[in-house]
């Protein structure tokens, strides 16, 4: 008697199957959409415009070169809670060694360049042959680099100075169109290829998905991971120089917010087309929602502290959208 009154386990139906396939796939993408219809309408002058657009994809330039940049450790399973910390190193560096050291800016950018490799390297055999955890690994990284920071800055910015020929980096290229949107399309296609279309990129995926049978199958499972945090290191430092070039200044915390985006951007994008896989295209169209909402909300005049809302908010959604889509995939 009291059996039968308990409810039931409703099976799934078909069509309310197929509603949870297509949210879990194209949500994210419906959501994009009205925002900018939203937007649109709200405000028709400014927000559909050529020039808006631009501004758009250019202010969310950086945020893709380090967002699909993490996209490689959370492809492999893992994490990098130090991009920001390393972009900022990587700003001021390059700031510091051409106009303290007075490097040429080519042999500045290569040295940072070099130098986000390496600490990509050092994340990878922390995590990897010490069997740190990678979120302990990369934050005490990350608050190292902070220190660093500090020690050879003292905190100041490093404003003056700067070669002309290096603030050409941001500058407004061909159509007028900013050469760091050239830079971001060029690091997107080549890491899209990277993981799409190469054997590593094979690797990773394996390794992210199983890395048990991955290691089974004869893939180098540590080799795979510590290389995702190489282009990691990577894609953070040319952020940072990209940065400083945009500013032009070396900023001490220029580059820290960069990660609670990047994270926002990436889990958003898992929850893309695909259940629950990170992958480039997905955390490039994560960056464009956030781009798009943080655009409208100042087109709106909408307070400033409401981004740091929206942002939150973002994070927490696109882990639970990531997380549901997970789940069906198993399913």
């Amino acid at each position: 008697m009291i059996l039968g009154m308990l409810p039931h386990h409703q099976p799934t139906t078909p069509a309310r199957r197929r509603l949870v396939v297509f949210l879990g796939q194209y949500g994210t993408i419906v959501g994009l959409v009205l925002m900018v219809v939203f937007f649109s309408l709200a405000r028709p002058a400014i927000f559909p415009t050529w020039n808006n657009l631009i501004n758009v994809v250019n202010q969310v330039s950086l945020t893709a070169i380090i967002a699909v940049g993490l996209t490689m450790p959370l492809a492999v399973g893992e994490f990098d809670l130090s991009i920001g910390y390393a972009a900022s190193l990587a700003g001021v560096l390059v700031a510091g060694l051409m106009v303290n050291q007075g490097v040429p800016w080519p042999a500045a950018v290569a040295a940072v360049l070099a130098l986000g490799a390496l600490i990509g390297l050092v994340n990878g055999l922390f995590i990897t042959k010490a069997g740190v955890n990678a979120l302990i690994a990369t934050l005490g990284t990350g608050t190292i680099l902070v220190g660093f920071n500090y020690a050879y800055t003292g905190g100041s910015a490093i404003a003056f100075g700067l070669p002309d020929a290096f603030r050409v980096l941001t500058a407004r290229g061909v159509l007028g169109i900013p050469n760091t949107i050239f830079i971001m399309a060029g690091i997107v296609t080549v890491l899209w290829i990277l993981l799409n279309r190469t054997d590593l990129g094979q690797s990773i995926q394996a390794v992210g998905g199983n890395p048990v049978a991955a290691a089974l199958s004869g893939i180098r499972v540590e080799r795979v991971k510590t290389i995702a945090f190489v282009v990691s290191g990577l894609c953070a430092a040319l952020t940072g120089i990209l940065l400083t070039a945009r500013i032009g200044s070396g900023e001490s915390t220029a580059g820290d917010g960069f990660l609670l985006d990047a994270m926002a951007a990436a889990f958003l994008g898992s929850a893309t087309l695909r259940d629950g896989e990170f992958h480039v295209l997905g955390t490039l169209i994560g960056v464009l929602i956030v781009g798009i909402g943080f655009n409208g909300l100042n087109i709106l005049n909408v307070p400033t502290f409401s981004q740091f809302f929206l942002k939150g908010a973002m994070l927490i959604v696109a882990v639970a959208l990531s997380s549901i889509a997970r789940r069906h995939a198993k399913a």
